[in-house]
């Protein structure tokens, strides 16, 4: 089958199955068949149209996961536009100077900054016409924010058309058709990218706005879904909850977005099988990506995998020579002749012969299989060794108490600091015999001494956002309780 506009597929979608249910919210009380899709979206296309918007456009979306939030991205595709995904919980500054990077033609949903830009609230319904617009796509079809960790949010645009093959597989990853369920904040690339890629392949999304491990249970056995995308944080919290619901639908889990715990991995893969467990190593670039199955990861722990879709890797050292097998060095990473993105508000690594790199240490083996460290930028260094925040965190949250952590370095190389978030009782108070020290104790039959935190603070607060990203910045000066 030819490629085609979103808008055409979506309409496809409509008249072959008509009273489908593609899109369920708003904890179940919302739901959208593909003829309903296809209406609201016609209407609500030329709403954003007589707001102004032209072909091209950025249209800043700033709702949480719902079905509104589907069905504005499906009438920015139609009027020829760019959705243009933005998290609702962004201080009014870093929005403000991502409105001054992006200058939308419209927002949806929250109020921008900018009282000059048109704006279109939640909850607005159009009252235009239902009938079929002329069949335009955007050269570019998302423009998704960074996940912000480094503290520098900015907008990553895709060379890639909104134009698409419904007949064909998006990656071997993600399966043509599936009942998928969408925990993560579709503000964020990942869960954006593979929510609307699989909608428009013949996907029923299963919105959650939010994770919380027994819900996602309910959900998975309530509507037999059958693929969805986790955290590794995600992850952390689902292998240590209660195992109260029939997860036997489920054909396959991806997860990818940050280091996971081999522990949890192993817990993950023990619980739903191998073969369903899946990761991959990619950034909101799709710069280059690795994927690695859990029968090829139980033979390889700690790997991301190997190169696919076309991606090549190698490993380099600080001067620009290439690393030996198991040295770690930068990731740099190749994927086609032309760039698959373009920075608004950043500047691209990307090297003139089409080598890139998110700025991570990784290491390869002699078979080709790559294990990532760490962020180069999060190395801490104490006493001329280098300590991995990563090694630390996974350390810390095999604590059975312990949910959450983020290590991170003190000042002038002092040595290494965390921030732990730990269970609480049902009156609040620190859940067990949790103190600095016992946690201390604990993690110093895991890590070497240069690892070992010599600072420990506690928090009863989340200490990543809902796509599992962390700013370790934020913790660098002291907030927390010292226990």
């Amino acid at each position: 089958m030819a490629r085609q506009s979103f808008s055409r597929v979506i309409t496809g979608r409509a008249r072959d199955c008509p009273d489908e249910i593609v899109v369920i919210s708003d904890d179940e009380r919302l739901s959208v068949t593909a003829a309903e899709l296809d209406r609201q979206s016609n209407r609500l296309a030329r709403e954003y149209l007589a707001r102004g918007v032209g072909r091209d456009d950025l249209v800043a979306v700033t709702l949480p996961n719902c079905v509104e939030f589907v069905v504005a991205c499906a009438a920015i595709w139609k009027a020829g536009a760019i959705p243009h995904p933005v998290s609702p919980s962004l201080p009014d500054s870093e929005r403000a100077a991502l409105e001054r990077l992006a200058r939308p033609a419209l927002a949806v949903g929250a109020p921008p900054t900018d009282p000059t830009i048109p704006w279109v609230p939640k909850g607005f319904v159009a009252q235009r016409s239902a009938a079929q617009l002329p069949d335009v796509w955007a050269s570019c079809w998302k423009a998704p924010t960074s996940s912000g960790s480094t503290g520098r949010p900015k907008i990553v645009k895709a060379a890639a058309p909104a134009l698409t093959d419904p007949g064909r597989p998006v990656a071997a990853f993600l399966p043509q058709r599936a009942v998928q369920l969408v925990t993560a904040p579709l503000w964020h690339s990942a869960a954006f990218t593979y929510a609307f890629r699989g909608l428009l392949t013949g996907h029923r999304l299963v919105l959650e706005d939010g994770f919380d491990e027994q819900r996602f249970g309910e959900l998975v056995q309530r509507h037999a879904v059958t693929w969805t995308l986790l955290s590794p944080s995600q992850i952390h919290r689902l292998v240590r909850a209660p195992r109260r619901f029939d997860m036997s639908s489920l054909e396959s889990v991806l997860h990818m977005g940050a280091s996971c715990s081999p522990a949890d991995k192993r817990e993950l893969i023990a619980w739903l099988g191998a073969e369903k467990v899946i990761e991959v190593y990619a950034g909101s670039e799709s710069n280059g990506l690795t994927m690695i199955t859990g029968t090829e990861w139980l033979q390889r722990p700690g790997s991301v995998g190997r190169p696919v879709g076309g991606t090549r890797i190698r490993v380099l050292r600080g001067d620009g020579s290439p690393a030996d097998i198991g040295e770690i060095g930068q990731v740099w990473m190749r994927r086609g002749e032309n760039p698959t993105y373009t920075y608004v508000g950043g500047r691209s690594q990307r090297t003139e012969d089409g080598w890139d790199t998110l700025g991570d240490l990784g290491r390869l083996d002699e078979d080709g299989y790559l294990t990532v460290v760490d962020r180069s930028d999060d190395v801490i260094r104490h006493e001329g060794t280098a300590v991995y925040p990563s090694r630390v965190e996974h350390a810390l949250e095999s604590h059975p108490r312990v949910r959450g952590a983020v290590a991170f370095g003190l000042p002038d190389g002092r040595g290494v600091a965390a921030v732990v978030e730990v269970e609480s009782d049902p009156q609040g108070h620190l859940a067990g015999e949790v103190t600095a020290s016992t946690l201390t104790r604990f993690a110093r039959r895991r890590l070497t001494e240069a690892e070992v935190p010599s600072r420990i603070d506690f928090t009863r607060n989340p200490l990543r956002n809902s796509a599992g990203k962390v700013r370790r910045s934020t913790f660098r000066t002291p907030t927390h309780s010292k226990v």
